[in-house]
């Protein structure tokens, strides 16, 4: 009797693997990329959040050497976590993965200290790419985004003018996410564990930026971008 050996994959296969530490709002989107990065045999997933202060218990718990996370979390912004990802360990590896629109949000995450930013729109080809590069210490945005900052920063072409939605601070921008969500002054205070009169204070700033007269103009144009960047 001829018995049939089937090979399995060695239990060590993936022990030098780059470890990753998946960060989203969205347990099908994380089971999608786990799914994605387990396929690669030089990297492999070590842990998973919905939210910042599961992120931060991962991040201590794993180890992680990349990680990836969205702009909106369950409980917070990925900006946010990123800031305090790399006051941790400045030399992590961030790469931000999210909806969001990449002329908007790239440079702030840049800025917070991530390696770089893709749209989760981008093909599986490019992710892959994307968390090698970042892995590797190199910044990854698309070719366009690449483009525009280069030709920013030696002086080329015209730079268009900011839209009025760029000039709020990251922590501005994520309190007009709220309010475009719904969520009222006090349980934006809860979430990002501000004061409600620090809110109230984001919320004058943001009608002042944005030329809005009143709290009801403030709410519709909220509700407005969060429709047209959802």
């Amino acid at each position: 009797m001829v018995s049939i050996m089937t090979s399995r994959p060695s239990v060590d296969s993936k022990k030098n693997a780059t470890r990753i530490l998946v960060i989203d709002d969205h347990p099908v989107v994380r089971k999608g990329l786990k799914m994605m990065i387990e396929g690669e045999p030089d990297l492999t997933v070590c842990g998973e959040a919905s939210g910042l202060s599961q992120a931060m218990q991962e991040y201590f718990a794993t180890e992680p050497d990349v990680v990836i996370a969205d702009i909106s979390l369950e409980n917070g912004s990925g900006i946010e976590l990123v800031k305090e990802l790399i006051a941790q360990d400045k030399d992590l590896k961030v790469l931000v993965c999210s909806m969001h629109e990449e002329s908007l949000f790239a440079e702030r995450a840049l800025r917070a200290g991530a390696k770089g930013y893709i749209n989760k729109e981008q093909a599986t080809e490019q992710l892959i790419e994307a968390i090698r590069a970042v892995s590797k210490g190199r910044v990854y945005l698309s070719r366009e985004m690449t483009d525009h900052m280069l030709c920013r920063q030696v002086g080329v072409g015209k730079e268009p003018p900011k839209s009025e939605i760029e000039t709020l601070s990251d922590r501005e921008l994520e309190v007009f996410e709220q309010i475009g969500h719904g969520v009222t002054t006090r349980q934006i205070a809860e979430k990002l564990h501000l004061s409600p009169k620090t809110v109230e204070t984001y919320r004058e700033n943001i009608k002042h930026k944005l030329n809005l007269s009143n709290a009801t103009e403030l709410t519709q144009r909220a509700v407005q971008w969060v429709l047209e960047n959802s």
